[in-house]
């Protein structure tokens, strides 16, 4: 989710986005137990988002190196 802000090739796109997205996915299932979809539904985005974030901050570390 943060390199679609971000306006990313598709290659980029998914390769940063899939890990976060299915990282999401699995936080998601296992610990939101809401019972509203509209919270459960922000809570995934925002845990793609962090986790896109982070992603991207390793990424950039490792090759500033």
């Amino acid at each position: 989710m943060y390199s679609l802000l971000k306006n990313g090739s598709w290659r980029e796109l998914l390769r940063d986005e899939l890990p976060a997205l299915f990282g999401a996915g699995f936080v998601a299932e296992v610990f939101f137990k809401w019972h509203s979809f509209t919270l459960e539904c922000l809570g995934f985005l925002g845990v793609w988002f962090a986790l896109g974030w982070a992603l991207s901050a390793v990424r950039q570390a490792r090759t500033a190196r």
